[in-house]
């Protein structure tokens, strides 16, 4: 029988923890070494017998992950929200995590979480500093607003971000502080900046053939855009993992949390535990999405008509990831259900 042993790791910016252990929990090596990816290759190295490696998803888990998948028989990403087990202990410091991390990994208990591929997340990584870029442009925004509020100047709120309308008003103001002036030229100057580059990020991401012909299809479906799309492809990354459109819907973070006990089941609200910007993507659709398609609208329509907006949006988005889930497994465009009555 082939010898396996289980090792568990605690990652951090300058020193990994590590703990091996047999099937049986005897302990084979523990100790920590420097994070870098020199002294890894040679603790790697060291290893002469088969072994299954195990860690908590943090922001080093990456780069650690991607070098050990040639050395390791098999590499786990445990869900770290899921590892309530390590944060109530009562002795809790590096060692005592990676051993726990081991053991959980030999009984089989480790809550293992999706990993997608490092070209995957490379693109992903694009996404999020695109999201960022957004983020600073309405920084920008909201304080060329809050500057004139400042110093009492009028201004037309639905306009006060277009380029002609905002070099009208910047020469014709009165009775302000040129300071302030040049203040508004650097907040304009980011704002374009800004904008301008998070574009250029999302037409690189269109233009890549790892994700391009999946994002074309996701925008077959009309009410859903390159940003909607996008960001299912990258957030999701391989989607036969969802077996059904109720796992997808929860991943999304676009139902409640259940609460079962004694006969008894409660709903609360939404649930935290979500893809939080998958979840704010799909939102912001589910609000604009029912203008372009019809199937959504009579949805939006029927759950208003019980008095509740919010419902209505929510249902509207569970309905757009059943046609997202849908599209990008089975590989074809969306056929609207006229089109279908019309063919029949």
């Amino acid at each position: 029988m082939k010898s396996m042993h289980y090792i568990g790791f605690d990652i951090h910016k300058k020193a990994i923890s590590f703990c091996e252990k047999r099937a049986d929990g005897t302990v084979v090596d523990q100790g920590a070494f420097r994070a870098n990816r020199q002294t890894l290759t040679q603790w790697a190295m060291k290893r002469k017998v088969s072994w299954h490696g195990a860690m908590e998803a943090t922001l080093f888990t990456g780069w650690v992950y991607d070098h050990l998948l040639q050395y390791a028989d098999e590499l786990s990403v445990a869900h770290p929200a899921m590892l309530k087990v390590i944060s109530v202990a009562k002795k809790k410091n590096d060692a005592a995590d990676a051993e726990m991390i081991a053991d959980l990994l030999r009984c089989n208990l480790l809550p293992v979480c999706y990993m997608a591929t490092e070209e995957h997340r490379n693109l992903r990584r694009v996404l999020r500093y695109r999201n960022f870029l957004v983020c600073e442009a309405i920084r920008m925004k909201n304080k060329t607003a809050g500057l004139l509020m400042e110093v009492g100047a009028e201004y037309t709120k639905s306009r006060l971000h277009g380029e002609k309308y905002f070099r009208e008003l910047v020469d014709n103001l009165e009775c302000v502080p040129e300071s302030v002036i040049d203040l508004l030229e650097i907040a304009r100057c980011n704002l374009n900046a800004f904008t301008k580059m998070q574009k250029s990020l999302v037409r690189a991401l269109r233009s890549n053939q790892l994700i391009s012909r999946r994002v074309d299809l996701l925008m077959s479906i009309p009410g859903v855009g390159e940003v909607t799309a996008l960001t299912w492809v990258l957030k999701n990354g391989d989607v036969h993992r969802f077996g059904r459109i109720s796992r997808a819907v929860s991943y999304c973070g676009l139902c409640s949390a259940q609460k079962q006990s004694a006969g008894k089941n409660q709903r609360g609200p939404i649930s935290k535990q979500r893809n939080k910007h998958l979840q704010t993507v799909l939102i912001e659709a589910a609000k604009l999405a029912p203008r372009w398609n019809s199937q959504l609208a009579a949805i939006y329509e029927r759950e208003i008509a019980k008095g509740h907006r919010n419902r209505a949006t929510l249902a509207v988005a569970r309905k757009l990831v059943a046609y997202l889930l849908v599209v990008d497994k089975n590989g074809l465009p969306f056929i609207p259900q006229e089109a279908l009555m019309e063919a029949v």
